[in-house]
């Protein structure tokens, strides 16, 4: 966190919580959301400016509820989540970048939604993989140690992951991929998708 976001929490610690502004959306895209976008439900602005998107990007946590924020000086701004609180890219050096730019280091666990969208778990840290960049997972995915092809993914996805034992090769060994529905990502992995104020 930026030293002159702590210092503005210190001097204004009683600025009201933000929810519905700001969103995450599954290709690791910030958004603003307006009052209009708000009341129609619109995914809102993707936000383009490189120095904004890099003090959101510095200053993204959570809190106890699994409530993901930016803090944007001494304020609050919760986060809704189209997808995971961190969306994976896949980088030549790196291997996979969360969207913040940071390495995602060892992948400890995979899975796979019924839409066939890629979730990886490092520690703490859990990412749905951008969709445009499946292509350069497909070929690490296998069945009995052997890469498949659409056909035999289809099936596995069609089947609830039971008509084989999928593996995500990680580089450096493989990782069983379970199969999980997208709508139980938030309760499996502890993370609340669209935050509220609490009641009074």
């Amino acid at each position: 966190m930026d030293d002159i976001v702590k210092q503005a929490m210190v001097k204004w610690p009683n600025v009201p919580h933000c929810y519905g502004w700001l969103a995450l959306d599954a290709r690791g895209g910030w958004r603003m959301r307006d009052e209009r976008a708000q009341a129609l439900k619109l995914p809102g602005d993707r936000i383009n400016n490189a120095a904004l998107l890099g003090f959101i990007n510095r200053n993204y946590t959570h809190d106890d509820a699994g409530r993901w924020y930016f803090q944007n000086g001494p304020q609050r701004v919760y986060v809704n989540l189209e997808a995971t609180p961190f969306i994976v890219r896949t980088d030549p050096a790196q291997d996979f970048v969360l969207h913040t730019g940071a390495p995602l280091g060892g992948i400890d666990a995979a899975w796979m939604t019924e839409g066939g969208q890629l979730v990886l778990q490092t520690g703490d840290v859990v990412g749905m993989v951008d969709d445009r960049d499946m292509a350069q997972c497909l070929p690490r995915l296998q069945i009995g140690g052997k890469p498949i092809d659409d056909d035999v993914l289809l099936d596995w996805l069609e089947d609830n992951g039971t008509s084989g034992e999928l593996k995500l090769d990680t580089g450096d060994g493989a990782v069983d991929v379970g199969f999980l529905r997208r709508d139980a990502l938030a309760n499996r992995f502890g993370f609340v998708s669209a935050p509220a104020a609490d009641p009074q």
